[in-house]
């Protein structure tokens, strides 16, 4: 007989599913990522109604089906309501939880990318949006298998020497010899500014400051990767460069 069972997650997606019902994408650090309905969860007297919604991180019960799996039960751990609340936090919360549900099929788990974004839901409301979301982009294609090469070229295996350019395709730098045109700049600035994005302690989050342009370069290239690893574009992308600006940041 299948067993009822229990995990803690975040909510990436809650979509309307006929007329009273959710479905409710989760990502758990056991289970990975999981999708479930949350039946009568609009009717407003449903013991689901507010537990379930999106960026929420929830204890929530489960009974496996078929197809989808069916809450029985969800306690809202931390609601994390500010990213639901302001629009700009919550386009950076939609794309990092599109790129999560993208990366990683159903019932794969990766603790490290639930860390990740939930280190990330903390600090978007605390930090400069802008780069967590960076950061917290960059980390979870490496924890997928996408780490960025720069150190050789990506195409005749000599070692790189910036400036140079990126690859998306190739996933990594090529050098001027190699390059075939189409191919975003590479110099020291952006380089080491996505080193340090990778390396981001989460835990203690330095402040830094970065250059508009270095900022864009960076931006560029990691919108290029992700279309190329999944072989499309995220939808929520369009949003974020409608808020895109050139202005020095600075960590907060």
């Amino acid at each position: 007989m299948t067993q009822q069972y229990v995990t803690e997650a975040l909510v990436l997606s809650v979509r309307d599913m006929g007329e009273a019902d959710r479905l409710v994408m989760l990502f758990s650090r056991e289970h990975g990522k999981l999708s479930a309905a949350a039946y009568g969860s609009r009717r407003p007297r449903s013991r689901l109604a507010g537990t379930v919604q999106s960026f929420a991180q929830v204890s929530v019960s489960l009974m496996p089906g078929r197809n989808l799996d069916t809450i029985g039960q969800c306690e809202v751990k931390r609601s994390f309501r500010e990213l639901r609340e302001d629009i700009v936090l919550m386009t950076y919360a939609a794309f990092l939880s599109e790129l999560v549900a993208e990366l990683w099929p159903d019932r794969s788990p990766e603790p490290s990318a639930y860390d990740v974004l939930m280190f990330s839901f903390e600090l978007l409301s605390e930090r400069n949006p802008r780069l967590v979301s960076l950061a917290a982009a960059w980390q979870l294609l490496a924890l997928a298998g996408f780490h960025p090469e720069y150190e050789r070229c990506v195409v005749c295996g000599q070692l790189l020497t910036l400036p140079a350019f990126f690859d998306s395709c190739a996933g990594g730098g090529v050098c001027p010899t190699c390059e075939h045109g189409g191919m975003q700049p590479l110099d020291d600035a952006v380089c080491g500014f996505i080193d340090r994005l990778l390396n981001l302690n989460w835990q203690q989050p330095p402040a830094f400051k970065v250059t508009g342009a270095v900022l864009l370069q960076a931006e560029k290239i990691l919108i290029e990767f992700i279309a190329h690893r999944l072989e499309r574009p995220l939808k929520s992308i369009r949003f974020i460069q409608m808020m895109k600006g050139t202005e020095r940041l600075e960590e907060r």
